[in-house]
């Protein structure tokens, strides 16, 4: 059996995805010598478009400083004449 879709197309269909809906990765990890475990980590992690994020409430509060210091900026950016005449 064959793939029907390009590989392009299936990258851009996963990439898609992950953007919209998003994606959490959590891995537990222990490293051990002669059965000793010596080193724990534990890794947690979200993937997911600035949408997906602040609809799920993660990042929320970074999203609002930022577009408020956005706005700030572009209300103080001073009008640049369109028409140029020579």
């Amino acid at each position: 059996m064959k793939p029907t879709k390009k590989n392009e197309e299936a990258l851009a269909d996963f990439v898609d995805v992950v953007l919209r809906e998003g994606v959490v990765v959590q891995a537990d990890l222990v490293i051990s010598v002669a059965d000793i475990p010596l080193v724990g980590i534990q890794l947690s992690a979200a993937v997911a478009g600035m949408q997906a994020m602040t609809e799920y409430g993660l990042l929320t509060e970074w999203d609002e400083e930022i577009r408020a210091s956005t706005e700030e900026t572009t209300d103080e950016t001073p009008d640049v004449p369109t028409d140029r005449t020579l």
